[in-house]
């Protein structure tokens, strides 16, 4: 158990093990989460992408994604189209 002490303008430091476990680093953000009368301290970069997986769900299906390839492929696809949009109409 690591303990930190509230400075009188509400800051804390937040113990080094708490942050290597966090993944947090200087700049990071951090979100506080409150959850069964408990508060939850989370970095807000993983959160963030954790509900972007989240969104994401089921859409790899729909875009019939079954493999690695198919995204490189797909990749490929949207590459080629971005640079017809933008210099195939100039010619």
């Amino acid at each position: 158990m690591d303990v930190a002490k509230i400075s009188s303008k509400g800051q804390i430091t937040i113990p080094v093990e708490i942050r290597k476990k966090l993944g947090l680093k200087e700049g990071d953000k951090v979100v506080f989460v409150e959850q069964n009368n408990n508060v939850i301290l989370l970095n807000s970069n993983q959160l963030a992408f954790k509900e972007f997986q989240k969104e994401m769900e089921g859409e790899a299906e729909k875009a019939d994604i079954k493999t690695e390839q198919d995204v490189v492929d797909m990749v490929k696809e949207v590459r080629k189209q971005i640079w017809e949009d933008r210099y195939e109409s100039d010619a």
